[in-house]
């Protein structure tokens, strides 16, 4: 099943895309969940599937404003130099990472597939990095590495947009420049581990303005999805819902010379084959 956040009329709505459009959810199932994250929590997947089963489309996609697909995830952790190679592009001679690293970032950076994410007017570095991403479905903590995949409720892409020049403002960290508002995106929907098994392997490609930048596969992922939930629940409850932004690839616009800064007007799209692809226009802030 193919979940997904949208507006209609300004109102948050939820529901399931399937051929031809979208069935909504909001008020469809038989029990009350507000959100895709409650319907999660309730472990509520059989009354979705339930509830659009010979259900014709209320909406067409292209006339609703898309939203991450999980508004308000209790934490969305983010994970750096994941994949093979990251760790070179740093060109600082240090050892393969034994710990991943982790920042985290508020879902006010974050906008939804078809939306525009923000240039901000402070600086000219706004980055790509197209990233796969893991949604807890049950939580837990220290949670064994053998159980881990059961507690992957689907995936979903995120661009996990960057301001360079504001990573480097703190000594030892990376926020500031990780939390622009609208300055990533995630979608455009949740497949869910039912039609989608988590364990993959699964591709990921960055397309700017068509021309391809990164390219890569979980198969060369340094710490994968099982390893990563049972780390973070070792010092972190894991909850439903919880988003775990897995790395991306090499080949984001600050490793070119000189580096390919994202403009405004350019289409930024991130695609993986059983997911959908995730697409974006750079617009400046207002």
């Amino acid at each position: 099943m193919r979940l997904l956040s949208y507006l209609v009329d300004g109102e948050p709505r939820y529901g399931a895309a399937v051929e031809g459009g979208v069935v909504d959810l909001t008020r469809r199932i038989g029990r009350d969940f507000s959100d895709v994250k409650a319907l999660i929590a309730a472990n509520a997947l059989s009354d979705a599937q339930e509830a659009i089963a010979g259900a014709k489309p209320d909406y067409t996609l292209e006339e609703l404003v898309l939203l991450p697909p999980v508004l308000a995830p209790e934490k969305l952790w983010c994970i750096g130099v994941n994949y093979a190679e990251r760790n070179a592009e740093y060109k600082d001679s240090s050892d393969l990472p034994k710990y991943p690293s982790l920042f985290v970032r508020s879902m006010s950076s974050m906008t939804g597939s078809g939306q525009p994410i923000e240039k901000p007017k402070v600086s000219d570095q706004l980055d790509y990095e197209g990233e796969l991403v893991i949604v807890i479905g049950q939580g837990g903590r220290h949670i064994p590495r053998e159980k881990a995949w059961s507690h992957i409720f689907g995936m979903t892409l995120c661009n996990e947009g960057t301001i360079r020049d504001w990573l480097r403002h703190g000594k030892f960290n990376v926020t500031q420049g990780k939390n622009f508002d609208r300055s990533g995106s995630i979608g455009p929907w949740l497949v869910t581990s039912d039609e989608l098994d988590p364990r993959g392997p699964h591709d990921i490609v960055t397309r700017v303005n068509g021309e391809m930048r990164q390219q890569d596969s979980t198969e060369r992922l340094m710490f994968p999805f099982d390893y990563l939930i049972s780390y973070l629940s070792t010092f972190a409850t894991l909850k439903s819902g919880d988003m775990i932004v897995t790395g991306t690839p090499t080949g984001a616009g600050v490793r070119f010379d000189p580096p390919r800064w994202l403009r405004v007007g350019d289409v930024v799209e991130v695609e993986s084959s059983r997911i959908g692809v995730l697409r974006n226009t750079v617009a400046a802030e207002s």
